[in-house]
Parts: C-alpha cells; sequence; structure tokens
C-alpha cells in the first residue's frame, strides 16, 4: 500500500471530534433577548469574591475568571445575555448584627466599584425604566439586593441608608429568625412579622424597594403579603410541591402571590430543585455527623482521617443525586400552573450555591434553560415575561406605590 493510500485510510478511520448541535432556538432566543433584558433576581458574585478574593477583589481582572471558582465573570454574563442582574450582598446572619451592616456596606461598595470600573459592562440602575435604558444601550442594568433582615440592624435608618445607595430590594430574613420576623430555617419564634416587621414592610413600600420574601417562613410570607401595598419578590425560590422544603414556595402562596400581582425568581440550587437531591444532602449530613460530632459524638471521633474516609465510603455507595435543567423547567412549569405566567421569573442564585444542574454551572447557560422550556412549547411572549417582563412590571408598581405613598 503506497503512502497517499495509507494516509486516506488513516483519515477515514480517525474519529471525527464531536461537536454539540446548534441549538434550534439560538435565533429566536437572541432576538427576545434583544428586546427585553433577561434579569437575574440573585447572584452572590460581590460575597464570593470577598470570600475568596479578599482585598485583591477591588483591583482583580474580572473580566474571565476560572469557571471552577466563580459562576460569573464578565465575558460569561455577556455570553449568557444577561441584561439585568441583582447582585446580593449577602453577610452570614450568624454575625452580630452591627457587623452585619458594616460588612453589607463593604459588599454595596463592591457592587459600586464594579460599576466603576467596568461601565463598559455594567450600570447601576434604580428603577424600571433606567434598567430598560441601560439594556437597549448594551449595559446590564445593575441593581443591589440587601439578603436579610438582620442586615438593617433593627434600624429603618439603616435601611433608608442603604436604599440612597442603590439598594432594590430587603430579603426579610436569611436563614436564622430575627427579631422581627420568622426564617423559613430556624425554629419560629413570632408567628410571622411581628408589628415592626409589618412597619419595615411599610417602609420598603414607602422607599420604592421590593419586599423579598424568600428564605422566609411561611407565616412571615403570608403577613408580609397581607401588609404590603406593592407587588413582592421571591428573589429566588422554588415550588416547594416539587421540592419539600420550606425555603421553596407552597401552591396556597402561590395564589396569593398571583393576587397580589408579584413573581418568584426560580432559583437553579440542586437542593432547592431535586426532592431526591434534598433528602441526599440531608443524610450527607447525619453521615457527617454520625462519623465525628466533637466533642463527644462520632463513630470516628477524634480520628478526622477515619471519618473522612467514612464519608467517602459513605458517598460511593450513595452517590449524589444528578439534577438537571428539566427539572428547573419543571418548577417554573409549576409556577404558571399555579399562579400564572405573570408571576414567574429567574433567580440563579449562581456563586452562593454549590451543587447546582447539569448544564446550568455558570451565567452564560441561561439560554440553554430558554431553549428548554422552548422545546416544551413556551411562544415568544411567555419567555419575555420570564426573562424581564414580570419583574419589570414589578419595580414598575413598587415605584408607583412608592410615588403615591
Amino acid at each position: 500500500m503506497n503512502i497517499l493510500r495509507l494516509a486516506a485510510l488513516s483519515l477515514l478511520l480517525t474519529p471525527l471530534p464531536v461537536h454539540a448541535a446548534p441549538d434550534p432556538h439560538a435565533a429566536r432566543i437572541a432576538r427576545i433577548l434583544k428586546a427585553t433584558p433577561l434579569i437575574d433576581g440573585h447572584n452572590d458574585w460581590p460575597e464570593a469574591l470577598a470570600e475568596r478574593a479578599k482585598d485583591a477583589r477591588w483591583t482583580m481582572d474580572l473580566t474571565r475568571l476560572d469557571p471552577a471558582t466563580y459562576h460569573t465573570d464578565f465575558d460569561r454574563l455577556r455570553a449568557g445575555g444577561v441584561g439585568g442582574q441583582f447582585w446580593s450582598v449577602w453577610v452570614s446572619a450568624d454575625l452580630p448584627q452591627v457587623q452585619q451592616v458594616k460588612d453589607t456596606l463593604d459588599q454595596i461598595g463592591m457592587v459600586h466599584n464594579l460599576a466603576a470600573r467596568y461601565p463598559q459592562h455594567i450600570t447601576l440602575v434604580r428603577t424600571a425604566a433606567q434598567l430598560r435604558a441601560a439594556h437597549k444601550a448594551g449595559r446590564i442594568g445593575s441593581l443591589i439586593g440587601v439578603e436579610g433582615g438582620g442586615q438593617i440592624d433593627g434600624s429603618r435608618a439603616v435601611l433608608r441608608a442603604y436604599r440612597q445607595l442603590g439598594a432594590a430590594y430587603l430579603t426579610l430574613t436569611h436563614s436564622r429568625t430575627i427579631a422581627w420576623a420568622d426564617s423559613a430555617t430556624d425554629n419560629p419564634q413570632h408567628d410571622g412579622l411581628t408589628p415592626f416587621g409589618e412597619d419595615v414592610v411599610r417602609e420598603l413600600n414607602r422607599l420604592g424597594m421590593l419586599v423579598d420574601l424568600s428564605h422566609v417562613s411561611e407565616a412571615t410570607m403570608m403577613d408580609a403579603l397581607r401588609v404590603t401595598k406593592a407587588p413582592v419578590i421571591f428573589s429566588h425560590s422554588n415550588a416547594r410541591a416539587l421540592c419539600d422544603t420550606p425555603r421553596n414556595v407552597s401552591d396556597a402562596v402561590l395564589k396569593e402571590v398571583a393576587a397580589n400581582g408579584g413573581v418568584v425568581m426560580v432559583n437553579f440550587a440542586a437542593q432547592y430543585v431535586s426532592e431526591a437531591r434534598r433528602i441526599w444532602g440531608a443524610d450527607r449530613s447525619a453521615e457527617i455527623t454520625r462519623n465525628n460530632a466533637p466533642p463527644f459524638g462520632g463513630l470516628h471521633i477524634g480520628d478526622p482521617e477515619g471519618a473522612a474516609q467514612a464519608l467517602a465510603d459513605w458517598e460511593k455507595a450513595y452517590p449524589e443525586p444528578v439534577t438537571t435543567i428539566a427539572q428547573v423547567a419543571d418548577h417554573i412549569d409549576h409556577i404558571v400552573q399555579q399562579a400564572g405566567i405573570d408571576h414567574v421569573g429567574i433567580g440563579s442564585d449562581f456563586d452562593g450555591v454549590g451543587a447546582l444542574p447539569q448544564g446550568l454551572g455558570g451565567v452564560e447557560t441561561y439560554p440553554a434553560l430558554l431553549s428548554e422550556l422552548m422545546r416544551r412549547g413556551w411562544s415568544d411572549r411567555d419567555i419575555a415575561k420570564l426573562a424581564g417582563e414580570n419583574v419589570l412590571r414589578v419595580m414598575a408598581a413598587a415605584e408607583e406605590v412608592a410615588v403615591g405613598g
């Protein structure tokens, strides 16, 4: 066999590289997101930068970051078609509340730093009209979400100061019950909101800030919905009927959200998407405690290497359940079924969680979720509502309440 025939045969036998098929919905998605900004209700990038990069975050290049470390950077925000972003300024609910205020101011400063350093990418906005204008100009309209009522230290004056600095919503609690509101993930003390908690809701209405009910107990949800004059948001929550954690929203509350005119922005965190993943996570936590719970408990107490090996053995025997884009879309569909198409949005929780669904590993992946919904028969109009029109409507309504307030 001559050398030319051998080379030709070699080419025929060499496997061709496998390329993903082009998304058949890409053109539709691009057209929709050109007209309507894709708005994410919750991204924890400022806190992730503070935790991992420390003081380097003020000067480091944030154009492209290691995707194994961060879910977010500016190149990937562009690739994902993001047109609006609520940046969470979360601090630990376990800190003294005075320290929470200080750390919140630091996080707000980071968001302002992002806008000052990268004006070609983001613009700080306060209103729905300003967000639309930023999107039209090719910028990501950026807002600030304060993720926990403890971060106001029981002071409406602090809340007003946050508003002056650009805060667009307050999450009434985070993981801990506070003096005026019950959390979804702590023991209740007030059966919802106290009279001061109700006053906080009224002050949010007066200021034109959104009342965010992610993380709060169902009683707190119901109290806030009773008191507020403006539509509420859930900045990053899912349907409890599909994943039975109190961090999600029950069908009864979804009906009230529809009556209120609010919006539930669907979370990508695996433990709030998949019931199997939620149960696995609880079992894994129990296994960790079973193996090593200083100072007195655990089968491998005093032997951290033995405890780590025991956990690895358990994880091999009980692998983590896979969570998918389709399951996230199921939550969106369920919210639409219960509350209506006008009451659903997107609130990824990127850079605030560990496990994410396959195919939703970073801010570049929103089109994959929209494509899944298109595959299910969603219209362009409904995709636009989910992507941004619903939350823009809620923002505008809150502004009207503040003006009339």
